[in-house]
């Protein structure tokens, strides 16, 4: 996960589909669309939630979780939960403060590479500072082992 801050999803899409050396013909096919509206996506910065579902499933790759990320790590918290509110709905509630393995590994490597000290991830991120050092007790190891091989 490189910055999801900033979502261009076209051009993750295209750096997806070169790494996995997609062929243009089998995309074409799969998404039903011209080669020239393939080129359009890679250069939309967003993408209709249906045609993000079939490029998810042709790269197998959760393209939604980018934007899940990115509303864990941005956005403020919301009246419900700064008022302590439970409400009943029909609609599917998310806790915010649910971390993915994906958001921690990345969050314990910008610590380990130098990229952002440790006040700065709790003060850009939000995370409580028990959290991350939590996370850095249970995972540096592991991290540390893929940045040696």
């Amino acid at each position: 996960m490189n910055n999801v801050k900033d979502i261009h999803i076209g051009t993750l899409i295209k750096q997806i589909v070169l790494e996995d050396k997609i062929k243009i013909s089998r995309i074409c096919t799969f998404l039903n669309a011209t080669e020239a509206e393939i080129n359009d996506m890679y250069n939309s910065e967003s993408l209709d939630s249906a045609i993000l579902l079939r490029w998810s499933k042709l790269l197998e790759y959760d393209l939604f979780r980018i934007f899940s990320q990115h509303l864990i790590l941005y956005s403020p918290p919301s009246k419900r939960e700064r008022e302590n509110v439970k409400k009943k709905s029909t609609v599917p509630q998310f806790r915010k403060n649910i971390y993915t393995k994906e958001l921690i590994d990345y969050i314990i490597e910008i610590v380990i590479k130098g990229e952002m000290s440790r006040k700065e991830v709790v003060q850009e991120y939000g995370i409580p500072k028990t959290t991350l050092y939590r996370w850095l007790v249970k995972y540096s190891p592991k991290i540390n082992e893929q940045f040696s091989k």
